[in-house]
């Protein structure tokens, strides 16, 4: 395809605006205006669409295909709640319009929405309260953290400055915790996948502030000893925090809180209907147990004897701002559309079709992707090319590099960490069979050719409109301009 640098012809033109007078400098410094030209394709309106265009379709979507990567859930969200998002009674309220009188009934509609998103995350989590502040799920991680710092300094306890973490956790947790000042410390994982209770024994401690564990892990495994490891850590005087990222594959069944957890955070980006990816948008509300409610960050909607809604700024052992105005709105309210559309019938099956694909794909797989902890995962498996890659040389790599060429996104690649030539695959609850065989079929077929052709999997892909890159000169020589 040619770049719309390399198509443009002098003289065409793109839109029919009249002419600006030469010396319109349109209140604009002089020191700051151009001296010369842009150098810019001069191309017709036509010639820029089909640039666009075709740009868009070279680009990856769960619109266009199959997108499995790990613990990303990168799901089709229906596209009515885009639309009660883009309502303009929603999009075009400003955050500084009243909250009651002389124009307060325009946002009372708005702080309904955020209380009964929390009403209802609070029903499905069994916690006291949630805040819908946290902008993404690392930094609802990070709110959380804050929160335990500011429940052991309440008490007087400033000696509690390490933060427990498995080395099977996501990735941002030990990120986040460093962020609110606290030491790591990385708890094992054991033979079959769960947390090393021996491991987790030596480590808590009188400085041990919390234990972060991600629920279901990212091996895609729900803890059977989840009740005795929160056990463990409030002997200790620590308190235990869910990261509820992947919760996608136990709401309906699981209540964190119910288990005895603190504190949670959830990705409304991954599991409650808004798209995943391209940075954004996200929303990460974080729950609490009753007495920590005092320290959820403001402000906080609060429902009035009289029915309606106000923003309450009050509370002494508030940890604070953690973000500008109300959270991510639009998010929000997607995820109040998506919960009321499901119901708590629906909420289950969600989470029930999620692990049904997740296992299906593990059961026709496992042969010829053994995975390291052979066990029935839950929403997402990890799948292996360990053994591939030491009988042929086809390393995880090449096997995500082949799937671009059967036309199917890879899955996440090398991660856990803790599992060899790991490949992360999770199908979400949307995908049909019929998609799901499809992938099995590419994997098996990629699997005998790394039997009979391993070289030829070197060379993948050779039918995406760029091949197989030097991944570390791109990233310590990046090519930035044409």
């Amino acid at each position: 395809m040619k770049l719309i640098f390399e198509t443009g012809v002098p003289g065409r033109r793109g839109s029919s605006l009249p002419a600006v007078a030469a010396d319109s400098r349109c209140g604009i410094a002089a020191d700051l205006m151009r001296s010369q030209a842009a150098e810019l394709p001069e191309v017709s309106e036509l010639d820029a669409v089909r640039h666009f265009t075709a740009l868009a379709r070279m680009n990856y979507s769960v619109d266009g295909g199959f997108y499995p990567l790990g613990s990303c859930t990168m799901k089709y969200n229906p596209k009515f709640h885009e639309k009660l998002a883009a309502l303009s009674g929603f999009a075009e309220l400003h955050p500084l319009l009243p909250q009651l009188r002389h124009g307060g009934a325009l946002t009372q509609g708005a702080l309904e929405v955020i209380f009964e998103t929390q009403r209802l995350l609070s029903e499905l989590t069994g916690f006291s309260e949630f805040t819908m502040q946290p902008m993404a799920g690392a930094h609802g991680e990070l709110t959380g953290v804050m929160i335990i710092a500011a429940y052991h300094r309440h008490r007087g306890d400033s000696a509690r400055r390490v933060m427990l973490i498995p080395d099977a956790a996501h990735g941002t947790n030990p990120a986040s915790a460093s962020m609110a000042g606290f030491e790591i410390k990385e708890v094992a994982t054991d033979a079959d996948g769960n947390v090393d209770l021996d491991d987790l024994a030596s480590k808590l401690g009188p400085d041990v502030a919390g234990f972060m564990l991600t629920c279901p892990n990212t091996l895609g495994l729900f803890d059977p000893h989840v009740e005795k490891i929160v056990e463990m850590v409030h002997a200790a005087g620590a308190l235990a925090y869910c990261d509820g990222a992947n919760f996608n594959a136990i709401m309906g069944r699981v209540r964190p809180g119910d288990v005895g957890f603190d504190v949670m955070h959830l990705n409304l980006h991954k599991s409650f209907s808004t798209p995943h990816g391209g940075g954004g948008p996200g929303s990460g509300p974080v729950g609490v147990r009753e007495d920590l409610r005092m320290f959820l960050p403001v402000s906080r909607v609060m429902k009035r004897s009289d029915g309606t809604y106000a923003l309450s700024y009050q509370g002494d052992e508030s940890i604070g701002y953690v973000a500008p105005f109300y959270g991510n709105f639009g998010v929000i309210v997607k995820a109040y559309a998506y919960l009321l559309t499901l119901g708590r019938d629906g909420v289950t099956r969600v989470g029930e079709n999620a692990v049904i694909n997740a296992n299906y794909v593990l059961a026709k797989l496992r042969d010829a992707y053994p995975p390291k902890y052979p066990r029935h995962c839950m929403h997402e498996c990890v799948l292996s090319a360990a053994g591939m890659a030491a009988a042929h040389g086809v390393h995880a790599l090449d096997v995500s590099k082949a799937l671009i060429d059967r036309g199917i996104h890879p899955p996440t690649m090398y991660f856990p960490m803790i599992v060899p030539e790991a490949l992360m695959v999770e199908p979400t609850e949307t995908e049909s069979k019929d998609t799901l065989d499809e992938f099995i079929a590419a994997m098996l077929d990629i699997a005998k050719q790394a039997e009979t052709s391993p070289e030829s999997l070197h060379a993948a892909p050779v039918t995406a409109p760029v091949g197989r890159l030097d991944e570390t000169a791109a990233a310590r020589k990046p090519e930035l301009k044409f």
